[in-house]
């Protein structure tokens, strides 16, 4: 396990040393900074904890949390829930001060196997699914969801929004 600290906004923890290799910290300061940035919030403000790892972790973590035990490509666990009242509304953001200690968001998990696997399945960029996965579960600690046919509307638009100022196509386009 190597744990890094690139941002200052950003723990990474990296059990896997192929997300080293991938650039794993480079892909997460450029794909959680991005969705922060969508929405005006200085990433110094905020703190997110990443877990980069395999198959045999993930398969752990979402049989625990969310009894489901199988291996999946990201999980995350947002430090308070700030999900909107009304299926396809914005959820009430973070809006912390300039002063004090940054606000922690949450944590996430991602699967190197999996990303690896759904990438050439679906004929992308690994460096590209692997961000589209950082921004999706920065949008689930912000409160975004896809429970009803209206969040994922939401939300689906917003990823593609934010990776396509990041110069990447449609994550959902042949998918």
């Amino acid at each position: 396990m190597t744990p890094t600290r690139m941002a200052d906004w950003l723990d990474l923890l990296t059990e896997d040393a192929r997300w080293r290799d991938a650039g794993l910290a480079r892909m997460a300061e450029r794909g959680c900074g991005a969705t922060l940035a969508h929405f005006a919030l200085p990433p110094e403000r905020f703190e997110i904890s990443l877990l980069g790892c395999d198959d045999a972790r993930i398969a752990v973590l979402n049989a625990e949390f969310r009894e489901k035990p199988a291996p999946t490509n990201v999980l995350s666990w947002p430090a308070c829930e700030r999900g909107a009242a009304q299926p396809g509304a914005a959820p009430d953001l973070p809006r912390p001060g300039p002063d004090g200690p940054p606000e922690e968001l949450g944590d996430i998990a991602i699967s190197f196997d999996t990303c690896q696997r759904e990438a050439r399945d679906f004929g992308r960029a690994f460096e590209f699914h692997a961000t589209h996965l950082l921004v999706h579960a920065t949008l689930h600690l912000l409160g975004y969801d896809h429970i009803s046919p209206q969040d994922t509307r939401l939300m689906e638009g917003i990823e593609r929004e934010i990776l396509a100022r990041m110069g990447f196509g449609d994550p959902y386009e042949d998918a």
